[in-house]
């Protein structure tokens, strides 16, 4: 067995060789030029040596995340973020039994990996089978890009940008100064509500109060970009007319402005405005995005890469992106392994809007990202080029985050968060 400390060397044609094995992307010799010039003959694991998936194992961290190791017998750990928000235990139990079918095989076979855990489940997809192989997706070309010494993005055809816009979440005029301290540039909010939207409201500021947002702009002036997320709790009667309040105040993008399963309403919604619609965060692979671009009900996708497929298939997803001249802004709410993963993709798209994210890593990596002027420098570690910080990591955990219950203050009825 060869680990990273006595590997031997291997030429650049044999690494080049496992670099693009079965990826399935185009242009595959203008990749391989690329990465030329970056792997160099000092990569960790030579390709004809042995890298065995030995276990699985997931961990909650709080406050409701859940983290992914894939171990090998190289001593090469890939990292992932299999979750679905509430369900942490649920998703856990999905990745156990996915384990059996990756112990033993090689880790580097990225794509046919991913083929055969979606194809071989008879009932296939879903938020929880999909979300379980994002994680592990995640992981698998983690561990690829530690194996051959490069970051993923030059697996993918290397960079395509030299950082990474990222936006933060903000609520009001005070905090986002503050966040403009920091090194943001761009944000997105929610409406200010009053209540709980019924599915008919006349006129809408009867439930929101598009001034506040009127506030936060004027904080900011108009050379910052400041994004209002609907969440998809306003039924599609009521999100017209509360478009229409806000499209004074030039927002960013309206996300999910009603339920977002339903892309027939979400097209008419879209046809209705000239402000750019943004959904994606519960549409799951290439084939739940295809229907989004064909019907035009966004022009702004949110692959969530936790959720959407993983790597593999957020980079395929942005592909057809690209072909309805729709841009990609990836979904993050959770934590660093999944802004890692986002980072690559960004890096490697050409049709990358914004990266969301709630966590830059400090208190739960060596090396927490850093914003500098709205934009995160790209990673030159390999893999997803992070490393937890397992001493920080001890007090965090475990968690029982559950999903927000909320009811009608009038009825008692069950309304959307």
């Amino acid at each position: 067995m060869h680990t990273p400390g006595n590997a031997h060397h291997v030429g650049r044609r044999s690494v080049l060789a496992g670099a693009f094995a079965g990826i399935g992307l185009g242009a595959i010799h203008r990749a391989e030029a690329d990465v030329q010039e970056r792997v160099g003959d000092d990569s960790p694991i030579a390709r004809k040596d042995p890298i065995k998936i030995t276990k699985l194992e997931t961990f909650p961290v709080k406050p409701r995340w859940l983290f992914l190791k894939v171990h090998t017998n190289a001593g090469i750990v890939g990292l992932g973020e299999p979750i679905v928000e509430g369900r942490a235990e649920t998703v856990a139990t999905a990745v156990k039994e996915i384990e059996p079918y990756l112990v033993g095989k090689d880790p580097r076979q990225v794509v046919h990996h991913w083929q055969a855990i979606y194809r071989h489940a008879f009932y296939r997809g879903g938020p929880i089978l999909t979300s379980a192989l994002s994680g592990i997706d995640m992981a698998l070309w983690d561990i690829k890009g530690k194996a051959l010494g490069v970051p993923v993005y030059e697996l993918l055809g290397g960079p395509t940008r030299n950082r990474v816009r990222v936006y933060a979440h903000t609520s009001t005029p005070a905090r986002i100064k503050e966040q403009l301290a920091l090194g943001f540039t761009a944000f997105k909010t929610g409406p200010a509500k009053r209540r709980a939207s019924r599915y008919v409201e006349t006129p809408p500021r009867s439930i929101t109060r598009p001034e506040r947002f009127g506030e936060l702009r004027k904080a900011v002036g108009d050379e910052i970009d400041l994004a209002i997320d609907f969440h998809g709790a306003i039924s599609p009667a009521t999100a017209k007319l509360m478009i229409k309040a806000f499209e004074p105040y030039q927002p960013m993008f309206i996300e999910e402005p009603c339920q977002a399963q339903n892309h027939d309403v979400m097209a008419e919604i879209a046809r209705g405005t000239h402000l750019p619609i943004a959904t994606g965060e519960r549409v799951f692979t290439k084939w739940g995005f295809r229907e989004v671009l064909e019907k035009r009900a966004a022009t702004i996708l949110q692959p969530d890469l936790c959720h959407a497929g993983g790597i593999t298939e957020v980079r395929l997803i942005a592909g057809m992106a690209e072909a309805y001249y729709a841009t990609v802004a990836p979904h993050n709410p959770l934590g660093p392994i999944s802004l890692a993963a986002g980072v690559q993709i960004a890096a490697s798209i050409p049709n990358f809007l914004c990266q969301e994210q709630v966590s830059l890593g400090e208190g739960y990596l060596k090396k927490p990202f850093v914003v500098r002027d709205g934009y995160l420098d790209l990673p030159t570690g390999p893999g997803l080029g992070i490393e937890l910080d397992e001493a920080a990591l001890v007090g965090k955990i475990g968690h029982d985050w559950k999903n927000r219950e909320t009811y009608d203050l009038d009825d008692g009825s069950v309304v959307d968060w």
